[in-house]
């Protein structure tokens, strides 16, 4: 900062340069390490921003993205005058409403059942066992429901077998979709979050644990009393970003399990964005108006959030 003759503190932008250079010469391994990473974000996060000018133009491919005529709030007003859009949208928020309650806490409850197993081994044999699944790509996962719940598959067969049944259609039932869906978003995705709230446990100091079982505290109210305290922030954290995400998500998911029997209640917005986008006539203008709706209405959701945590004395996530 240099000072004026009124005293008045001035931004100096070349030494401002000239200090940030000498840091980046002094730090250059450093910034090597970040250096693919930060190429990375640059790339595929903050370039492709410049297509959103396309929710706001009529897109024509000879013209080029910054040549298409502007139309304002055009596609915009089409977007809205689709039946299919506003339905899609709740259709999203009941599926994504539904993993709030029912699949986010899961990670929770399982990193609580890691944390008071007490045989080393048999501990390392669960993570291995429910971690698993998440590397697995949501295209094997559909496959193996297929093969699980699908009219000839093993649930099926068994039935049939013990009971003498006729097939059930479990992944062409409408009602079982949502169900169908939560249950695989735990298996494939539960051990795996559990990861981060295991290493939030692991930072909870052991004295108080030690002295809480002193005290004649049983294990339930220690994990009520000292564990849940000691995990609150990363939950809240995680909770938020998840409120964050509810316009959007899922969409390999929601692609591998749905079919023609299902697509009325599995038609989500990014499911609505594929079909507008690759299926007929393609208007990516459409498309780029709908992605934007969806990525405003989700930063909003956040900021709501993180306020109201805030109100009810959480700690939030932004300043």
């Amino acid at each position: 900062m240099a000072v004026s003759p009124d005293g008045i503190k001035k931004f100096d932008f070349k030494s401002y340069l000239a200090k940030t250079g000498r840091n980046i010469i002094k730090n250059k391994e450093k910034y090597l390490l970040i250096l693919p990473g930060l190429a990375w974000y640059i790339i595929f996060a903050y370039i492709p921003i410049f297509g959103l000018s396309l929710a706001f133009k009529k897109y024509i491919a000879k013209l080029g993205l910054f040549r298409s005529p502007f139309v304002g709030l055009y596609n915009f007003e089409n977007v809205f005058a689709d039946p299919a859009f506003m339905e899609s949208i709740f259709t999203t928020l009941r599926i994504n409403a539904g993993r709030l309650i029912f699949v986010f806490p899961f990670p929770i409850i399982l990193a609580l059942i890691f944390n008071e197993v007490r045989l080393g081994k048999s501990k390392k044999i669960l993570q291995s066992i429910f971690t698993f699944p998440h590397f697995l790509s949501w295209v094997i996962v559909g496959s193996i429901m297929i093969s699980v719940l699908g009219q000839r598959g093993v649930v099926n067969s068994l039935l049939n077998l013990l009971f003498g049944t006729q097939p059930i259609a479990f992944l062409g039932t409408p009602s079982l979709f949502q169900p169908i869906v939560y249950l695989t978003d735990i298996w494939k995705s539960a051990g795996w979050s559990a990861i981060i709230y295991m290493a939030a446990i692991s930072g909870i100091d052991v004295e108080q644990y030690q002295a809480a079982e002193i005290d004649g505290a049983t294990r339930l109210q220690r994990i009520w009393y000292i564990t849940m305290p000691g995990i609150k922030s990363t939950i809240i954290v995680l909770f938020i970003l998840a409120v964050g995400n509810l316009m959007s998500g899922g969409f390999d998911q929601i692609f591998n399990l749905s079919n023609a029997a299902t697509i009325k209640v599995a038609e989500t917005l990014d499911m609505y964005i594929y079909r507008i986008t690759f299926r007929g006539s393609v208007d990516f203008s459409f498309s780029a108006a709908v992605s934007l709706f969806r990525s405003t209405i989700n930063l909003l959701l956040l900021l709501v959030a993180d306020r109201i945590i805030k109100r009810v004395g959480g700690t939030g996530l932004l300043a």
